[in-house]
């Protein structure tokens, strides 16, 4: 079966990171940013030489899974055109140097993730490939700097996407730990331990049960 067609949003270093895994596990890989793809061409022909550099237009047209990987700060500056019915990994973060020093994007009650599914109803939004750093995701794919595999952890509400988006994380080199729901992802943002956390599929699940019954 043909593998999807993956667009990534977003062109700063965890988006050529990502395009870089997305092309390395045989996707035909494109991405955009806010400028021009002539603009990023020269970035994009170093950092993920496979990739294809397109405009946002172009890439939201052609993809079948969107990976966003924009500051959070942005997020509505994405055009919902193109976007119905698509499977939206979201891999943004509030991050305060970029974002300002409100974290107005999510609360007790509900993740950014939430937020996004909320801009983009049309769409199937999945918190993916957020919690792990842009270097650790280059160094870590595979079988990790330590000979031991890593995971990443979704979260998701829809079964489907969620198969879709475990089998992506798979291809780019980490074992999937799924969250039973959407605003599960919470745990997996600025201020949890799960942030910035490069493990195993084992060590990360003992965290995350600690994680989910502070949400209860």
């Amino acid at each position: 079966m043909n593998k999807p067609i993956i667009g990534i949003l977003g062109a700063g270093k965890l988006g050529t990171t990502l395009a870089k895994l997305s092309t390395k596990a045989g996707y035909k890989t494109l991405i955009a940013s806010s400028k021009s793809a002539t603009q990023i061409q020269l970035t994009i022909s170093v950092l993920a030489p496979k990739a294809i550099a397109l405009n946002a237009t172009e890439l939201k047209h052609q993809a079948d899974i969107i990976i966003l990987a924009l500051p959070l700060g942005k997020y509505r500056s994405i055009e919902k055109d193109n976007l119905q019915k698509k499977i939206i990994l979201d891999a943004m973060n509030y991050w305060w140097e970029v974002d300002g020093n409100n974290n107005i994007y999510s609360t007790k009650k509900h993740s950014s993730s939430e937020l996004i599914q909320q801009y983009l109803p049309e769409s199937t939004v999945i918190k993916a490939l957020n919690h792990m750093s842009y270097h650790d995701l280059q160094e870590e794919a595979g079988q990790g700097k330590d000979g031991k595999r890593k995971s990443i952890i979704l979260a998701g509400d829809d079964q489907t996407a969620i198969l879709t988006a475990a089998q992506i994380v798979t291809d780019f080199g980490f074992d999937p730990l799924v969250l039973n729901s959407l605003s599960q992802g919470k745990i997996l943002e600025p201020g949890s331990p799960l942030f910035g956390a490069d493990d195993t599929k084992e060590n990360l699940r003992k965290i995350v049960v600690q994680e989910l019954k502070k949400l209860t």
